[in-house]
């Protein structure tokens, strides 16, 4: 695999690898999956959210007043 990086940002991440005692090619992987896993539980929360149900209604249980109800003059 090639991977195309400008000056400045391949100047930085050589200095990083060496930094941490790898190989360039590692510490680029190592980015790539910290990305990957950050979405996998960004998705896998979200998707979480979405389905939540609350198991109790804000009402106790009562119904809703309606709308006539809410706004009698």
């Amino acid at each position: 695999m090639t991977i195309t990086l400008d000056d400045d940002t391949a100047l930085w991440a050589r200095i990083e690898a060496a930094r941490a005692d790898t190989s360039l090619s590692r510490f680029v992987g190592g980015l790539l999956r910290e990305q990957m896993q950050r979405r996998s539980r960004y998705e896998e929360a979200r998707r979480a959210f979405m389905e939540y149900r609350p198991s109790s209604s804000l009402s106790g249980g009562a119904p809703y007043p309606s709308r006539d109800e809410i706004h009698e003059r």
